[in-house]
């Protein structure tokens, strides 16, 4: 007969992976989106920790004193995956910032839409600007990377070893806020740019031609010229994914050292 029985240390060990795994794939951008089952998350975070599980060998069992001890060890690992996913979730916002900015220039504001990957309300240009980043993350296998840098955790952070220093993740944070606000003016520069231009130009054509009714006017020269600007920078969309995506990578790298 087929012995299947093991120790409990092995099981402990196993379930502690999968709660760092599954709180990663929770909130990471890609797997976190919300149009996929529960099942599939759950099923994707088993399979991942099946095969961490081995590639972590030889194992070094976290030892529990009392029940509070093992509670705190478990609510570490799920702090620990909130986190690194956390810091790629973070970044995936920055298009909507810039999608916001571009649609309150063009007068698109109060035009909101479903964002499929998260199920709230977004403007237009923030959700096309979140779904040509996703697609890009799928083409380039941003994805891959986001697997692999969970599993260097479990190297660099072995189980039952997270120590968090709150003073660096606050930095990052204060940091993250800085580069969101540089970031995104760098995506809607270009239609923010030629919107003031146009501003600027219709309040010259207000002076010199007052019985123009400008306001009528502009509104229709904003949406014009807004999606114009947005068709001519199509190709810039994959510099903006790659400013994006090194952010990303700086955020995990970064709350990866602040739970050495």
């Amino acid at each position: 007969m087929v012995d299947f029985t093991f120790p409990i240390e092995e099981l402990e060990y196993f379930l502690l992976i999968m709660t760092r795994v599954t709180c990663f794939i929770y909130i990471a951008p890609f797997f976190s989106m919300q149009n996929t089952p529960n099942r599939v998350k759950i099923g994707l975070g088993f399979f991942i920790s099946i095969l961490l599980y081995y590639m972590t060998e030889p194992h070094v069992y976290p030892v529990f004193d009392t029940v509070w001890d093992m509670a705190t060890v478990i609510l570490k690992e799920a702090a620990a995956g909130l986190l690194i996913g956390l810091g790629a979730n973070l970044c995936s916002s920055i298009v909507l910032f810039a999608g916001r900015v571009i649609d309150m220039e063009m007068g698109f504001a109060m035009a909101n839409q479903m964002d499929p990957t998260t199920r709230e309300n977004a403007t237009l240009t923030g959700v096309y600007y979140q779904n040509m980043v996703m697609l890009l993350m799928i083409i380039t296998g941003m994805y891959q990377y986001f697997i692999s840098a969970l599993a260097e955790t479990f190297i660099l952070i072995p189980v039952g070893q997270v120590n968090f220093n709150f003073d660096h993740i606050l930095s990052t944070f204060v940091q993250f806020l800085g580069d969101y606000m540089i970031i995104g003016m760098k995506i809607c520069l270009p239609v923010f740019c030629t919107i003031m231009l146009l501003n600027a130009i219709l309040g010259i054509l207000a002076k010199v031609a007052p019985q123009m009714n400008m306001f009528a006017v502009g509104i229709q020269l904003k949406v014009f010229t807004g999606l114009s600007v947005l068709f001519l920078t199509v190709a810039l969309l994959p510099d903006a994914a790659n400013m994006i995506f090194t952010q990303m990578k700086r955020m995990v790298v970064a709350f990866v050292e602040g739970m050495m």
